[in-house]
């Protein structure tokens, strides 16, 4: 069996990443482990279970997000929740106990419960209209945050003194505290009349007395309870581990000796680690998201290349483009790896390219999830092309309501504003694809490869212009290298000007994914599982 142990923590804590719905999303949730799990459970690969190390009430819910509800898990807090359930169970927040008479206000973001005119609570829900939390005030301040689990109970209550947390209990499903982390210190004091944690349901359910009353940290109760999971594991299993900073300690303790496949995905992990040779030399594989990131490996850990796999987490489909359809030519620009000096060159060339090609569209793509990203881009690029006799005019298609994608006023009797650029913020990958089936023209000008863009683009058949050659992006086939911005209006033209170029290299970018279909994928996982087993 493979044991996945993803990072699905909140920056650098022991908890999930679950958003209010009417939050802007701060972060993607796909990642090498939500891809691989949806690679192992779809085409029934491997026997396979996931180990939650952190604290994640709306667990169901994300599973679901993903296509992978019923996958097989063990959660590290469920230990300590004592919850054996497995299914979401839906729950109304006026099941709660209330004040009587309490009165809710319904605004478009929260539920408020007044009690004689003054707000005493404020319900908070997740984008699938699941409560996840609810703020009970003292006068102005939270003095209680309750946190909500997806199977209906208090998994968890932060406490305030005024305005500043004081430490966070964890419930059974009673709601008895069974651990408290203090905020100050982060020590961990155990309820010692409720002082054991639970593995295995029904007749294999088994109670384990914690070896201490007091912890140092939170990691070090974790890090009890994922040894002794480990111990009901047997020899043979796999464990691939998605590395964070956060967990290289604990799995350097944990994992040695054990079947260990590394898995490293964009940037989330930083070398700098204390325990990252440690792990690197324990590991029997490790697998990297691109040749690129392979390659940086092996270039720090020359000792360990040999164990480097590249695997991409994202398969490639043949998917329909419907660029052809429409009447712009929509070009997407790559900019969050971009350099100030990069940008502007690249502004000002599509401001010339515009005058000899007037159905060019140009679209920032930026993942990134600042709220005020797409004015800044807009803004900036405004000014570049005020300051150099431009139209700024040219940038302001999200700052004016009245005008239509296409650049066309929509009130009646004014005069067309010629908008040509405008921003793809895409966060998640639903709204990534989407925005890129509608492209004829991906280009990245900057030295840091965005390994989703390639691959969609790959995808939708779509030709792509980068700096340096890659595994996805091949020169005079699916795409072209242009290393020097002043070369980049012939490209534009190659692709542009009609349709054979363009249609060649779709028919180059088909061939090139066939090499990164699921199949494909299955047999590299299938043969680095067999040399480990």
């Amino acid at each position: 069996m493979v044991v996945f142990i993803p990072a699905w923590f909140k920056n650098n804590e022991w908890c999930e990443n679950e958003q209010n719905w009417h939050e802007r999303k701060m972060h993607s949730e796909f990642d090498d482990s939500v891809k691989q799990i949806q690679l192992f459970h779809r085409n029934k690969a491997f026997d396979y279970s996931i180990c939650i190390l952190g604290f994640s009430p709306n667990l169901r819910h994300f599973l679901h997000r993903q296509g992978v509800y019923m996958a097989p898990y063990f959660s590290v807090f469920d230990a300590i929740n004592e919850c054996e359930s497995k299914r979401a169970r839906v729950f109304s927040y006026k099941d709660l106990s209330w004040i009587p008479n309490t009165e809710f206000i319904y605004t478009p973001f929260v539920a408020i419960a007044l009690f004689q005119g003054r707000k005493y609570a404020q319900l908070e829900f997740g984008e699938d209209g699941n409560l996840i939390q609810v703020d009970m005030y003292e006068g102005d301040n939270v003095a209680i945050r309750s946190i909500y689990d997806d199977r209906g109970f208090v998994s968890s209550a932060i406490i305030y003194d005024e305005t500043a947390p004081v430490y966070q209990d964890y419930y059974n499903e009673n709601g008895t505290w069974k651990i408290r982390v203090f905020f100050e210190d982060g020590h961990v004091e155990i309820n010692k009349e409720r002082n054991f944690y639970v593995l295995g349901s029904g007749d294999d359910k088994r109670e384990i007395t914690f070896k201490k009353l007091q912890y140092e940290s939170l990691e070090e109760v974790i890090s009890e309870i994922f040894n002794s999971y480990i111990d009901t594991l047997s020899s043979d299993d796999i464990f691939c581990v998605a590395m964070h900073n956060l967990i290289t300690g604990l799995v350097a303790k944990s994992l040695k000796g054990k079947k260990t496949i590394l898995s490293f995905f964009e940037k989330r992990f930083s070398f700098d680690d204390e325990y990252t040779k440690q792990v690197m030399q324990n590991a029997n594989y490790i697998i990297t998201d691109s040749k690129i990131r392979a390659d940086e490996i092996m270039d720090k850990y020359e000792s360990e290349k040999d164990k480097v796999v590249n695997i991409t987490p994202y398969d490639t489909r043949r998917e329909n483009g419907i660029s052809q359809q429409l009447t712009v030519q929509k070009i997407l620009l790559a900019v969050d790896s971009l350099s100030p000096e990069s940008f502007e060159k690249l502004v000002l060339m599509f401001a010339e390219y515009f005058d000899e090609n007037d159905k060019a569209r140009v679209y920032f793509f930026t993942r990134e999830a600042d709220y005020n990203l797409p004015n800044d881009l807009l803004n900036r690029a405004g000014k570049i092309l005020s300051d150099n006799g431009f139209s700024s005019e040219l940038a302001l298609g999200t700052l004016d309501d009245n005008v239509s994608e296409n650049g066309i006023d929509d009130i009646d009797g004014m005069e067309e504003v010629p908008v040509k650029f405008f921003v793809e913020q895409c966060v998640d990958e639903l709204s990534a694809s989407k925005c890129i089936m509608e492209q004829r023209l991906i280009i990245n000008m900057s030295n840091a490869s965005n390994l989703y863009l390639q691959i969609s683009g790959v995808s939708f058949g779509i030709p792509q212009i980068v700096t340096e050659e890659t595994q996805y992006v091949k020169d005079g086939l699916n795409g072209q290298v242009v290393r020097n911005i002043e070369d980049l209006p012939k490209t534009l033209r190659f692709y542009l000007s009609g349709m054979k170029n363009w249609n060649n290299a779709m028919i180059h970018a088909y061939d090139i994914g066939e090499n990164y279909t699921t199949r494909r994928l299955v047999e590299k996982w299938k043969e680095v599982v067999d040399n480990i087993g």
